[in-house]
C-alpha cells in the first residue's frame, strides 16, 4: 500500500469539503483567473474568497502566480489524485474483507444446513 502523509491528505479533504471551495477549483478547472475573477460570482467579500483560496493553496490545490499586483490562480491535480489512490486503494481493502466475510458466512449456512449441523453431530428429524 502507497504511503500517505495524513497532513497532505488531512489538508485536502478539509479543502474540498466546502462547497464554495469546490466552486473556485471547479471555475479554475476551466481556466487560470485572477482572484478578483474567481469572487465575482460569489454573495462573499473579496478578504472572504481570498482566505477560502488560502486554504486550497496550502492544500496544494491552488498555485498562484505573482505578476507586479495581479495575482494569477490555476488548478493543481496531484492533491485530488493522491486522495483518490487513496481511496481507492481503502475500497479494495475493504471490499477484500467483505469478500473474505461473505464467503465465511457461506461456509457457516453451507455447514449449518448440512445433516450433520455446525456442531457435527447428526440432526434427528
Amino acid at each position: 500500500m502507497v504511503e500517505y502523509t495524513e497532513e497532505r491528505l488531512d489538508r485536502t479533504f478539509s479543502a474540498l469539503a466546502d462547497p464554495t471551495r469546490r466552486a473556485i477549483l471547479a471555475r479554475l478547472m476551466a481556466g487560470e483567473a485572477r482572484v478578483t475573477e474567481i469572487a465575482e460570482p460569489f454573495d462573499m467579500s473579496l478578504n472572504a474568497v481570498s482566505k477560502h483560496v488560502a486554504v486550497l493553496e496550502r492544500a496544494g490545490l491552488v498555485k498562484r502566480d505573482v505578476q507586479g499586483r495581479v495575482h494569477q490562480l490555476s488548478f493543481e491535480g496531484a492533491p485530488i489524485l493522491e486522495a483518490a489512490r487513496w481511496m481507492e486503494e481503502t475500497r479494495r481493502f475493504w471490499e477484500a474483507r467483505l469478500d473474505a466475510l461473505d464467503a465465511f458466512l457461506k461456509r457457516q449456512k453451507t455447514r449449518d444446513n448440512s445433516p450433520h449441523g455446525s456442531d457435527g453431530k447428526e440432526r434427528k428429524s
